[in-house]
């Protein structure tokens, strides 16, 4: 038995009726080429690695994303470096319909609740940063081998949004 057997699972669960495919999609290994959009206006862009898997029985999915990938960090000063590393739990919920989402960046010490649904081709998650401001996390532009993930704030409680940082994703072979 592996140390993470309990942790990790083969499959989707059999009990969600189909539901787990909204990010069972995700399962496996990406390159990202990440964009983050400063406040005085200028950007900084590195590349990363983002790994989902399912997990507790097949009923979640998780993620852990890098930036930039393993081998050329410096954990002893991720944080001035602007480096991060995150890691996102996704729960379907039935009684809502909809997927819990926690995310945690120990690196920026950002921890976020949100709730997520399909919106067309898009998917949606919604919540709010520690300072109270909606933010809005979505998954567009997919297709079996990339997709563009990107992570916005609501300066005005969700009348416009800003984009505060994109991943354009590609499955890593």
């Amino acid at each position: 038995m592996h140390t993470l057997d309990p942790l990790l699972a083969e499959g989707p669960a059999a009990d969600r009726d189909g539901k787990m495919e909204l990010y069972g999609w995700l399962i496996g290994a990406w390159t990202i080429d990440y964009t983050e959009f400063l406040p005085d206006g200028s950007q900084r862009r590195r590349p990363g690695e983002w790994h989902f898997g399912w997990v507790l029985e097949g009923r979640a999915v998780q993620d852990v994303w890098i930036v930039p990938p393993r081998g050329n960090r410096h954990p002893a000063e991720a944080l001035g470096r602007a480096e991060y590393c995150g890691t996102t739990l996704r729960v379907y919920d039935p009684r809502i319909d909809a997927w819990q989402v926690q995310y945690t960046d120990p690196v920026a010490q950002v921890y976020l609740s949100m709730v997520a649904r399909r919106e067309g081709d898009t998917i949606v998650q919604l919540g709010r940063s520690p300072a109270g401001e909606p933010i809005r996390w979505s998954f567009s532009e997919i297709t079996p081998t990339s997709f563009l993930w990107r992570g916005e704030y609501s300066p005005d409680d969700g009348t416009t949004w800003r984009t505060r940082s994109e991943f354009r994703a590609r499955r890593a072979e």
